[in-house]
C-alpha cells in the first residue's frame, strides 16, 4: 500500500457514525444505572448483617475512609443470610410455592389468552383496533384498585355468589375469596394483556395462503392449526409465557389481597421479611436468589434458540 492509499481519508462506508454508537450506548447504560447497579446494591446488602441502626445492616462503606475503608468493609461480608435460607424450609416452601402457583397461572392464562388473540387476528381489518383498545383498557385504571374490586366481586356476599343464587346454580355462597382460587382468578384477569398482545402480534402476521393451501391439499381445520398455525404463533407463546411467568413469581398484591393464609408466595415473604422483620440483609438474600431462579433458565433457553437458528441458518 502507498503512502497515498494510507493517508486518504475514511470512505463514508468507513467513517464511525456518533448516532450509530449512541442508540447502541443508551439501552446498556440504562441496563447499568436501572438494573446492575441497584443489583450490586441488593447483593451488598445481602452479604451484611443485621443491626439495629439506620440503615438496618452492616457494614456501611464509609467513603471518607478510602480505600482502606472499602476494603475494611468488604473483608466484613458474610454468606449467612445464604445460610440461613437453606436452614428454614419455609423459604424453600415460598419459592416452590410462588414457582407451582406461576406456572398454574402461566397454563391459565395461556388457554384463555390463545383463543382471544386467534379471534382477534382473524377479525375483520377495521374491527381489530377496537378489539386491541378493549384489551388495553383496563391499563388505564390502576391495577390495585382492579384487585379490590374482585374483592367485592368473590366474597361470600359479593357479586359472584348472588348470581350464582339468583341462576339456581348453588344453594348457598361459595368460599372463594382467601383461597388459592381467588388468587388464580386475580392473576388471569390481571395478566390476560400480557399474553394477549404478543400472541395476537403473531398470529395477525402469519400468511394466511399457507392455510388456504393445506385446505386445498385435503387437510382438516383442525389439524391445519396444530401443523401450521400454532407452530408459527410460537414466539407469541414464547414471548408471552415470559411476560406472565416471571411477574407473577414474585407477585404481592394479588396474593396479599385475594389469597388466605395458606397462599405461600416469594413475594409475600419478601414484604415480611423488609417491613415486619426489618431484616433487609435476609430480604436481600431472598431477592438475590428469587432473580437467579428466574434469569438462569432465561439465559439457558436464549443460548438453546440462538444455536438452534445457526443451525438452521
Amino acid at each position: 500500500m502507498s503512502a497515498t492509499d494510507r493517508s486518504a481519508p475514511p470512505t463514508p462506508g468507513n467513517r464511525p457514525n456518533p448516532a450509530r454508537w449512541l442508540v447502541v450506548a443508551v439501552p446498556y447504560l440504562w441496563l447499568f444505572l436501572l438494573f446492575l447497579v441497584p443489583f450490586v446494591i441488593v447483593i451488598k446488602i445481602s452479604l451484611s448483617l443485621t443491626a439495629i441502626a439506620q440503615p438496618p445492616y452492616t457494614p456501611v462503606f464509609d467513603l471518607a475512609g478510602g480505600i482502606g475503608g472499602l476494603i475494611d468493609g468488604i473483608s466484613e461480608f458474610t454468606v449467612e443470610n445464604y445460610l440461613w435460607l437453606t436452614e428454614d424450609a419455609l423459604y424453600a416452601r415460598a419459592y416452590l410455592s410462588s414457582l407451582t402457583i406461576a406456572l398454574v397461572s402461566t397454563a391459565l392464562v395461556l388457554l384463555v389468552g390463545y383463543p382471544i388473540a386467534y379471534g382477534m387476528a382473524r377479525a375483520p381489518k377495521g374491527l381489530q383496533p377496537t378489539l386491541l383498545m378493549l384489551i388495553i383498557l383496563p391499563f388505564w385504571t390502576s391495577f390495585l384498585i382492579r384487585v379490590y374490586a374482585w374483592i367485592g366481586i368473590l366474597k361470600k356476599e359479593g357479586l359472584l355468589n348472588q348470581l350464582l343464587l339468583w341462576i339456581g346454580v348453588i344453594s348457598e355462597p361459595l368460599t372463594i375469596l382467601n383461597t388459592n382460587t381467588a388468587v388464580y382468578i386475580g392473576i388471569v384477569y390481571s395478566y390476560l394483556p400480557f399474553m394477549v398482545l404478543p400472541l395476537y402480534a403473531a398470529l395477525e402476521r402469519m400468511d394466511r395462503t399457507l392455510l388456504e393451501a393445506a385446505a386445498d391439499l385435503g387437510c382438516p381445520p383442525i389439524r391445519a392449526f396444530w401443523k401450521i398455525t400454532f407452530p408459527l404463533s410460537l414466539p407469541g407463546v414464547i414471548a408471552g409465557c415470559f411476560l406472565v411467568f416471571i411477574p407473577v413469581t414474585g407477585e404481592f398484591v394479588i396474593p396479599d389481597l385475594l389469597g388466605g393464609s395458606d397462599t405461600l408466595m416469594i413475594g409475600k415473604t419478601l414484604w415480611a421479611e423488609f417491613f415486619a422483620n426489618r431484616d433487609w440483609p435476609l430480604a436481600s438474600a431472598v431477592a438475590v436468589v428469587l432473580l437467579v431462579i428466574l434469569v438462569v433458565p432465561i439465559v439457558l433457553f436464549q443460548n438453546h434458540e440462538m444455536k438452534r437458528a445457526e443451525r438452521e441458518a
